[in-house]
Order: C-alpha cells, then structure tokens, then sequence
C-alpha cells in the first residue's frame, strides 16, 4: 500500500494508529486489524 493511501485530502489517516506501539496504522483485514510492528490485533466485527 503506497503511503498516499493511508491519508485523506485533508491529511487525517484513513486508519487508527497501534494503541500498543502508537507509531504505525492497523492493517484493515476482513476480520480482524492488525499491527505488523508489534503483532498487536484486534477481532473486527
């Protein structure tokens, strides 16, 4: 994913930030929302 993606046109992230390492944005899976720095995760629902 291109860094551009993560950003609205405002400059807001279009992801939530890591609530464990606070420096990187969760991957959006199907099911889930992951950090691939920590290997935090949480069950989307």
């Amino acid at each position: 994913m291109a860094r551009y993606e993560l950003y609205d046109e405002d400059g807001t992230p279009t992801n939530d930030w890591c609530p464990e390492c606070e420096e990187t944005f969760l991957a959006n899976h199907e099911d889930r929302r992951h950090c691939g720095r920590c290997g935090y995760s949480e069950t989307v629902e």
